[in-house]
């Protein structure tokens, strides 16, 4: 099969899709990779070391888009859908949930759309979960910047000092993304609360982080509760495939500390709040009801070399089952690739994703088990 690698043009993407060390797995079994000139760079790879590892580099990214499969990291912008065309196989973070726009156009071109963030196996997401384990890890650092007074924050530093109560960090969902905040929260000396609906996951937390880390079930009271004292907020809930849940109002909004951070590590999916919109890296903050909102969509791409190795490392066993046997056959035989299948055909093929865009289900035209 021939796999394209495009250079991401997502405001401050600097992620790539594939290694070098990636390119050699593929081309080793046989198959052309194409990669865009510069694809790499923002994390650290060259186009030499592509070259050497077996890839044929390209300058347009028309070329690169003409393959049979193409790998990115991020959902295509409007500047690539003319790039999609009828048995393309697209294979990146979709997050189709919340971009309705993109899923009618992969539906309307007969892409082939396997979605990362939905693959799903042995109640895991493997291909999400680094990218959350960075975000979450992320959430936190970002907030603990932007509470400095220069940025409007409230002046709070999170892990105190000797005489001094440290800040409040307060998580909403317990998941990969909520635990990785949770230990660099713990970890910088903050107060750190929990909020999940899982009874054993919250016991699982408790466990693994100590008595500094406070757990409580999530209802919206116990979230109100909670918001008062809080200078941090970060929103980690996800329903993989589907719209997040929106847990926060403006008056939710407006009982907390004037200059206090939410970060929506959530708005890939739309964001836990009413008050959430998408921003990019050069413009990552601004204000609602008096609280400080971070919602980067993308913002494991600005630790990119870490993010592409990590990314790398989990999504080429899929890449490859692809390439070898083709999409659907990949899909009735490889564990969790039936999850990943957002679109095929011209039909959606994610129940999730097919709930929250309020398109008709087409997993049947498969002639697969659902």
């Amino acid at each position: 099969m021939i796999i394209g690698i495009p250079k991401e043009v997502k405001v401050r993407e600097n992620r790539v899709a594939c290694t070098p060390a990636g390119i050699r797995y593929l081309s080793d079994a046989g198959h052309t990779v194409l990669v865009q000139s510069e694809a790499g760079e923002g994390s650290g790879f060259s186009d030499a070391a592509f070259r050497k590892s077996g890839a044929e580099i390209l300058d347009d990214p028309a070329e690169v888009w003409l393959a049979d499969m193409v790998v990115k990291v991020k959902e295509p912008v409007e500047a690539e859908y003319g790039f999609l065309r009828n048995g393309q196989v697209l294979f990146a973070f979709l997050h189709l949930a919340a971009n309705p726009k993109l899923a009618c156009c992969l539906v309307e071109k007969g892409v082939s759309a396997v979605a990362y963030e939905t693959v799903y196996t042995n109640g895991r997401l493997p291909l999400l979960a680094p990218m959350s384990e960075i975000a979450g890890k992320m959430s936190v650092m970002a907030g603990g910047v932007y509470l400095a007074n220069h940025f409007g924050g409230n002046g709070m530093l999170l892990g105190g000092v000797p005489g001094v109560l440290p800040g409040k960090v307060t998580i909403l969902g317990g998941g990969t993304a909520g635990m990785n905040a949770a230990i660099i929260a713990k970890g910088m000396g903050a107060r750190v609360t929990v909020l999940d609906l899982n009874q054993e996951r919250m016991r699982y937390l408790s466990n693994v982080l100590g008595a500094q880390v406070q757990t409580i079930f999530s209802t919206g009271q116990h979230i109100i509760e909670e918001l008062k004292d809080t200078d941090l907020l970060v929103g980690a809930v996800l329903i993989p495939g589907a719209t997040a849940p929106k847990l926060l109002d403006r008056d939710m909004l407006r009982s907390m500390k004037k200059g206090s951070v939410f970060v929506d590590i959530s708005i890939d999916q739309g964001g836990c709040s009413i008050t959430s919109k998408p921003t990019s890296h050069e413009n990552p903050v601004f204000v609602e009801e008096g609280v400080l909102h971070y919602c980067v969509t993308n913002m494991p791409g600005a630790y990119a070399r870490t993010s592409t190795e990590a990314l790398t490392g989990n999504t080429l066993p899929y890449v490859r089952a692809i390439a070898d046997t083709g999409v659907e056959e990949a899909v009735r035989s490889v564990s969790g690739l039936r999850g990943g299948l957002n679109v095929h055909k011209n039909r959606i093929t994610n129940k999730a994703v097919s709930a929250s865009l309020g398109i008709e289900y087409g997993g049947s035209s498969l002639d697969m088990d659902d």
